[in-house]
């Protein structure tokens, strides 16, 4: 009760946030997000830009890098390998496996023998004996996520992980997998935009000490306040071909923008850093991991990490822009249909 009237009354004075824990590691609530350096949205920045990039950001104060193997293909892995060899103590990484590129070929594989030759590629691209976080990035409906999981406790037995998380992922399997080896993380998109983790898997992640980790926290792009009046996508970008991004939803999306400009402007924030708040606000479990290929933009994500809007702000926001009012659905089908996380429709 103390510490609930506590949180209360820090929202009311509009006091800041603490670092949070991911599998017992106190890291920043806003991590870096390693997805568009290299791929994407926009074409890739040159490797000395995206090193000098990831230098900044640790210098900025992230402390919790996540990548994948797909992001291009291997690429995100090198180069944080590479650019971050010398300082692999100052942060927390997380990695992911499950979506596989095979030539022109991409399939999701989540059988134990590609998991663990998944895992020693990783090793290898990254340059370190051990990462932190290990996930699932996709659920492989051919293999039984207990047999996954089992080979990934085994890993981190072995010392090459530290824990495992999972990826777009339903309240269901979650619970199925934290049975077999408790899951230290699950990923999904969240947003003012998206809200389908309050269907089930926040609360779940709550219930079962299980740090909820939101990528795109600032809606794709969306909720920087930097996108043009009309859709203007460059070759590449994958956002050309998802129904949120293109007309008419796409217009009436950018008027819920624009009035969430105006929010943050009152406030004195980033349209970003608003967004980061709103979705640190859902939850102590919460940390967010925004990405982008500009210093200054990552700088920008993280400068007020510690801050938090009172309640009248969530709750403006909240009415503003929430599932019945954004227009169209965030995924395509053909990845619709790789996706295990509850959806409203």
């Amino acid at each position: 009760m103390v510490l609930d009237l506590d949180r209360k009354l820090c929202t009311t004075l509009h006091m800041t946030f603490t670092k949070r824990l991911i599998n017992g590691r106190a890291v920043n609530p806003v991590g870096l997000g390693c997805m568009n350096i290299c791929w994407a949205y926009a074409p890739p920045v040159a490797d000395d830009y995206a090193m000098k990039l990831l230098n900044a950001a640790l210098d900025a104060g992230y402390d919790h890098l996540d990548t994948a193997r797909i992001y291009g293909d291997g690429a995100s892995e090198t180069l944080i390998g590479e650019a971050l060899k010398g300082r692999r103590q100052e942060f927390f990484l997380a990695s992911k496996t499950g979506i596989i590129i095979d030539g022109k070929d991409r399939r999701i594989d989540c059988r134990p023998e590609t998991i663990k030759a998944a895992c020693e590629t990783s090793l290898k691209l990254l340059q370190t004996d051990h990462i932190d976080l290990y996930y699932l990035h996709r659920r492989d409906f051919n293999t039984p996520i207990e047999d996954s999981v089992a080979v990934l406790a085994e890993l981190i037995k072995e010392g090459k992980i530290g824990s495992y998380g999972l990826s777009e992922m339903s309240a269901e399997t979650v619970r199925a997998a934290h049975a077999v080896h408790p899951c230290a993380a699950l990923q999904t998109e969240y947003s003012p935009m998206t809200r389908n983790p309050e269907i089930a898997v926040l609360e779940t992640c709550e219930q079962l000490g299980i740090t909820f980790v939101a990528f795109s926290p600032v809606g794709r792009g969306f909720l920087t306040g930097s996108f043009s009046a009309e859709p203007e996508w460059q070759r590449g970008d994958l956002r050309g071909g998802w129904p949120r991004f293109q007309e008419p939803n796409y217009s009436a999306n950018m008027a819920l923008v624009r009035e969430y400009c105006a929010i943050a402007k009152e406030q004195g924030v980033t349209p970003a850093q608003l967004s980061m708040a709103w979705a640190h606000s859902k939850g102590d479990h919460i940390v967010t991991i925004p990405g982008s290929q500009n210093i200054a933009h990552v700088k920008e994500n993280i400068a007020r990490w510690d801050w938090r809007p009172d309640n009248d702000v969530i709750a403006q926001i909240d009415a503003l822009i929430n599932h019945g009012t954004v227009s169209g659905h965030r995924y395509a089908g053909p990845i619709k249909a790789t996706i295990d996380t509850e959806d409203f429709d």
